[in-house]
C-alpha cells in the first residue's frame, strides 16, 4: 500500500483530548479497530464507515475501551 491511498483524518483521543492525525485505508472498507493515543498510550476504539458504492471515507467514529460502538 502506499501512503496516498491514506486517507487523512484529525481525531481527538476520548481519554485526554490530545489532537493527531489517523491515517485510514478505505479500501478495507467499513470495518472496527484499535489504535493507542500516541500522548497517554490508552486504546482507542475506532469505527471505521466507508461508503460502499463510492468507496470513500464517511465517518470514523472513536470510542474508549469500555465503549460500544
Amino acid at each position: 500500500m502506499h501512503e496516498e491511498e491514506l486517507d487523512n483524518h484529525s481525531v481527538r483521543c476520548p481519554y485526554c483530548d490530545t489532537a493527531f492525525d489517523l491515517q485510514v485505508d478505505a479500501s478495507q472498507g467499513s470495518h472496527a479497530t484499535w489504535e493507542d493515543c500516541p500522548r497517554c498510550c490508552a486504546p482507542i476504539q475506532l469505527r471505521i464507515e466507508v461508503s460502499p458504492v463510492s468507496g470513500e471515507l464517511e465517518s470514523v467514529t472513536l470510542g474508549r475501551d469500555d465503549d460500544v460502538l
